[in-house]
């Protein structure tokens, strides 16, 4: 995917979230760190624009509740809005064992109690470990275990792109 395909992307994931959330009130949209946040800001001014009401953007850390990896003593989290009733548009930029999105719903519940969270990823790869999927998602790709799918994102790349990396050695 190039930049002009993520911006389309975006833009019909948001056009489905406001069909099937019936418009954006009391929505708000938490984006998972590292490239999820740029992904949910922009996710959250194309609702804006679309709606015309300003969607609430946080971030959220989920590093501390991750189950396979070292825990930092640091949490990145902004979440400068209540969450407590609100419909959670929690957003990733890849899912794959679903590892992380476990992670990021702890970190959510931290910070109150939704209504729901919906979760929002703008690629789906495959290969779940665990029995969560998205509510919205952007593309569909059908790898291998061993590929890496990188999603460069300009805020922090320099660049926007989704890339597929096999993992096949030759």
């Amino acid at each position: 995917m190039d930049a002009e395909d993520i911006r389309r992307t975006l833009g019909r994931m948001a056009h489905e979230i406001i069909e099937a959330n019936h418009g954006t009130e009391n929505l708000v949209v938490v984006g998972v760190l590292r490239r999820g946040w740029p992904i949910a800001k922009r996710l959250a001014f194309s609702l804006t624009q679309i709606e015309g009401t300003t969607v609430p953007c946080g971030k959220v850390d989920a590093r501390r509740f991750r189950d396979d990896r070292k825990r930092p003593d640091e949490d990145l989290t902004e979440i400068p809005f209540e969450i407590t009733g609100k419909k959670v548009i929690l957003v990733d930029e890849v899912i794959f064992t679903a590892r992380t999105a476990r992670a990021a719903l702890d970190a959510v519940m931290t910070a109150g109690r939704p209504e729901n969270v919906q979760l929002a990823v703008l690629v789906d790869r495959g290969h779940r470990e665990l029995p969560i999927e998205p509510n919205y998602c952007g593309r569909k790709f059908f790898t291998n275990r061993t590929d890496h799918i990188i999603v460069r994102v300009n805020e922090i790349d320099g660049e926007d792109a989704v890339v597929l990396e096999s993992g096949e050695k030759s």
